[in-house]
């Protein structure tokens, strides 16, 4: 066991994880830093772990620690100087007619629906495509910090995303969007552009994206915010535009 000292609180405890296939690299293991015991990491400590890179599924509030691999990179972003590209411009003005509710985290079977037809198509045989009920509440549903949904409705009605968000002291850490697999555009960077309008009206001052890796296709999305901050040594630093 390791302690950060600069936690608000010297309680919480740090183990790594043994080794299990990467989600993102092919071949690769890949291992896992988790905060314990859960049930102390409310609101002020969640903050201070989230600042230095922690993100949470369920109750396990973790960062990766691989062997000699440091791919996985956090990414946030400084709400009020993002700057959107042409495209996210058009994108934001085209699906504005989306409707939104703002929630506590709550179970709803349009959701579960959603989630799995979402798995299915965007992460086949990935695991997360077998979810059931039970795994799905675990995943999503259970937190100890506070948290919400945001739930996109097109104009009949049907739900096409939904977002699950932590509030944390300076910001907002995007834990998981899923979305209609079928909708036309681009669901998910909607999603990011929507999250961070809805930092401005809270005035929280960053946006966490999670984790980013160059080598990833499926990360590439993240990269196209300008301006970002990516965690290097333990600093934020602002890296030059591609």
């Amino acid at each position: 066991m390791t302690y950060l000292n600069d936690l608000p609180s010297r309680s919480i405890q740090f183990y790594s994880t043994a080794p299990y296939p990467c989600s993102y690299l092919p071949g690769q293991k890949a291992r896992s830093q988790v905060a314990i015991p859960s049930q102390l990491i409310k609101t002020e400590v969640y903050s201070e772990l989230v600042s230095v890179g922690f993100r949470r599924s369920g109750l396990f509030t973790y960062r990766p620690h691989c062997d000699g691999c440091r791919a996985c990179v956090p990414v946030r972003l400084p709400v009020e100087r993002f700057q959107p590209n042409r495209t996210q411009r058009k994108l934001w003005n085209r699906m504005r007619t989306m409707r939104v509710k703002v929630s506590p985290l709550r179970w709803d079977p349009r959701h579960f629906d959603l989630y799995q037809r979402y798995q299915s198509r965007r992460h086949p045989g990935a695991g997360m495509d077998q979810d059931d009920q039970a795994q799905y509440t675990q995943f999503l549903l259970t937190s100890r910090v506070r948290s919400d949904m945001a739930e996109f409705t097109d104009d009949e009605g049907v739900v096409r995303m939904v977002a699950i968000m932590d509030r944390v002291d300076t910001g907002i850490s995007a834990v998981y969007t899923f979305y209609d697999p079928d909708w036309r555009g681009s669901l998910g960077t909607y999603g990011i552009l929507w999250q961070l309008e809805y930092c401005r009206h809270l005035g929280l001052q960053w946006l966490y994206l999670g984790y980013w890796i160059e080598e990833s296709p499926k990360m590439s999305y993240k990269s196209r915010f300008q301006p970002h901050q990516i965690l290097r040594g333990g600093v934020w630093i602002e890296p030059s535009p591609r």
